[in-house]
């Protein structure tokens, strides 16, 4: 399939603003917002910082979850999971932007909600994780909703019902408003998102995406959002080639500046516009409840870490942490630990794999006194 001429619909990328210039040598000493003197005394990811302004365009809706004893599923008239059915927030807007207020972060949550119940909690929502509703449009006729199957192991199926939303346009002028001060802009790939590219473009915002499960690095709908991503995210559960191919050929197509492919139980993939590869492995996730939302995690804490170090391998390190605890939520818009929380995590995971390194090493030299008594 030949390549769309995408570029042009967010403009040609422009240089990046001083105080990101750090990003061309991906350095753990660039100068990024809250960073300084990064391994000479400076600030590490687990300490106080100014927080962050983050910008974030995506959907909200009102998600319920339904328990079943596998995949595929049986037909019966009726079935009675105690505890089994529970609605609760969602949507990969909301999941991001909760992601990053739980992290310490201000958002500035760009959405389109419906003037319904939906929509109310929704809004309570936000309100519960101080997501302020500055930005939240509620002129929709319905919001949307989805409802979610998922199995002992916490595999899902989603079923979205997005009402009329991918016919709705959010208001340029009103997200370059909240662009105001943002040191990122996370635009999702909901359909009133794609607009939104140039206007982060024009004011200077580096700018995030995840295009998920992607199956062709030349889909025309997720280019123009690869186009325009520095920082890019997607699941390589359906990808066309291995991981690591498709990470180098998106960077060579579409030139963001830092690719990360989400990996499951493999844990996660690190690939740099200067040709660096990186894996990270998964952590151990102390419970598996639904493992929706985990990218949406992965994604939202790697942005953290990118933002108050400007070092892409620890923030991966520590996001495959936050994704991790993050799936023994039932809710896909729930589970997000805070900054303090995850660097304990991260800590006692660092501490297991020592311990597990020094017995692995005990075990190695007790075969060889064996081998060589």
């Amino acid at each position: 399939m030949p390549r769309l001429p995408v570029q042009a619909a967010v403009g040609e990328r422009p240089a990046i603003p001083p105080r990101w210039t750090g990003l061309r040598a991906y350095s753990p000493n660039w100068d990024c917002p809250f960073a300084s003197d990064l391994g000479q005394g400076g600030r590490g990811i687990g300490e106080t910082a100014p927080l962050a302004i983050v910008a974030v365009a995506g959907h909200a809706a009102l998600e319920t979850t339904l328990r079943v004893d596998g995949f595929p599923i049986p037909y019966t008239p009726g079935r009675f999971p105690t505890h089994g059915v529970r609605s609760s927030v969602s949507g990969v807007g909301f999941n991001v932007a909760a992601a990053l207020a739980a992290l310490g972060h201000e958002v500035r949550l760009a959405t389109i909600l419906g003037r319904d119940a939906a929509g109310a909690l929704v809004s309570s929502a936000l309100a519960e994780r101080g997501i302020a509703r500055d930005w939240v449009l509620d002129d929709a006729p319905a919001t949307g909703q989805s409802v979610v199957l998922v199995d002992p192991d916490g595999q899902r199926q989603v079923n979205t019902d997005l009402k009329d939303l991918r016919q709705r346009v959010y208001p340029p002028d009103r997200f370059r408003a909240a662009l105001a001060g943002a040191d990122l802009a996370f635009v999702t790939t909901m359909n009133y998102g794609a607009p939104l590219l140039a206007v982060a473009r024009a004011a200077g915002i580096p700018i995030a995406t995840d295009v998920h499960a992607l199956s062709d690095l030349d889909d025309p709908y997720n280019a123009r959002f690869m186009a325009a991503a520095d920082l890019l995210f997607l699941s390589g559960e359906r990808l066309p080639m291995p991981a690591t191919d498709a990470a180098r050929a998106i960077l060579e197509r579409h030139r963001p500046r830092l690719v990360v492919v989400g990996l499951g139980a493999d844990g996660a993939l690190l690939a740099t516009a200067d040709g660096g590869i990186a894996h990270v492995p998964a952590a151990p996730a102390p419970l598996v409840a639904n493992t929706g939302g985990a990218g949406d995690a992965l994604a939202a804490a790697f942005a953290h870490g990118w933002l108050t170090t400007g070092d892409p391998r620890a923030a991966l390190e520590r996001a495959v942490v936050f994704a991790a605890h993050k799936i023994g939520a039932p809710g896909g818009g729930e589970g997000f630990l805070s900054a303090a929380a995850l660097e304990a995590a991260f800590a006692a995971y660092r501490a297991a794999g020592d311990r597990a390194t020094v017995r692995d090493r005990d075990q190695t030299t007790g075969r060889q006194s064996i081998a060589n008594g």
